[in-house]
């Protein structure tokens, strides 16, 4: 057993194809290493992926890359990767796991907390390490999203956590960075779960993978001043958002909701009309590359963020801004 603390990143893959979720979770992963001098490792499940793939792991941040492989790991068995996961754990104990807040890691590091007999904090939105110590500090909503509190494991190991998707932005990638590859072939036995089919969700509303967003609040006042929303996102080649409230008033669905009990969104360009910023909905989207605001108040939260702000009457403001866009020949103009 090596002296060097370990921290380890759950990678996901689909179809022999690693998610964008792993590399996500190395960015986050390698900073608590580099401050508590650790190594990285990524844990795999799968039924054997190429080596080429695998060295994407190491060059995303990971120090080494142990890939767990049997042919019921093709895609997502609880019970198999449970017990492979436990079994890696009780033999070289690491301080901290991470995993992505998705239906994966929100299926498997409850399953394997509870029989490791540790804790576990859920959708985090931080973490911070102490370099001396190893103690995590994991950041998360509380109270309704009304609080954001900040929860340590200190009696058990390994500290576990799960990461919201799109909270962070992959390393750029190093393609000669050294690091170790380890296949661990697994025998998988006594499963009592059995895959019958799977059907994706697709409607989504685009906004977790779009670079440009627009985003409404409750001060566009009624749905049928979405239409100004939808022609600026049209301007703008941009996905439509909502903030909680709008969509709990039914004025969008719920795949447009944008916050913590929505998606956590990184676009390029994030434009909010009439967003109050409310804790929850900033903890969603305030790592997008550049923020603009635009709202009457100018005491509202969205601007504490922004990088640019209008203090106006959105509904003079946009039609306006709808304007210059086309007649400046902006290449997003339709």
């Amino acid at each position: 057993m090596t002296t060097v603390p370990d921290i380890w990143i759950l990678a996901e893959q689909r179809h022999g194809r690693l998610l964008d979720i792993a590399f996500e979770l190395l960015a986050r992963g390698r900073e608590l290493a580099d401050r508590r001098q650790a190594r990285l490792t990524a844990v795999l499940f799968s039924a054997g992926l190429p080596a080429a793939e695998l060295q994407r792991l190491i060059a995303g941040g990971a120090d080494r890359v142990l890939a767990a492989e049997a042919p019921e790991f093709a895609e997502f068995a609880l019970e198999g990767q449970a017990a492979a996961l436990l079994d890696l754990i009780r033999s070289e104990p690491p301080e901290v796991l991470l995993a992505g807040a998705t239906s994966t890691g929100r299926t498997l590091l409850p399953y394997v907390a509870m029989t490791a007999h540790t804790g576990l904090t859920a959708d985090c939105t931080g973490l911070e390490i102490e370099p001396a110590t190893g103690l995590l500090l994991q950041t998360r909503p509380a109270i309704g999203g009304n609080i954001m509190a900040t929860i340590v494991c200190r009696a058990h190991r390994p500290q576990m956590a799960t990461v919201r998707p799109k909270s962070c932005r992959p390393l750029p990638p190093q393609p000669a960075r050294p690091g170790e590859i380890v296949r661990l072939p697994m025998a998988v036995t006594g499963s009592r779960l059995r895959r019958t089919g799977f059907q994706p969700l697709t409607d989504d509303g685009g906004i977790q993978e779009a670079e440009r967003l627009v985003v409404v609040g409750r001060g566009i006042k009624k749905p049928e001043h979405l239409r100004l929303a939808r022609e600026l996102a049209g301007v703008l080649g941009a996905a439509l958002g909502a903030t909680r409230d709008v969509v709990d008033r039914g004025w969008l669905e719920y795949p447009h909701q944008v916050g913590l009990s929505g998606k956590t969104v990184t676009p390029k360009l994030y434009v909010g009309l009439g967003v109050s910023g409310a804790i929850q909905h900033l903890a969603g989207m305030q790592t997008a590359d550049t923020i603009v605001a635009i709202n009457s108040d100018p005491e509202a939260n969205l601007f504490k963020v922004a990088d640019f702000g209008i203090v106006g009457d959105l509904f003079t403001v946009v039609p306006a801004l709808i304007r210059e866009l086309r007649e400046g020949g902006t290449p997003w103009a339709k």
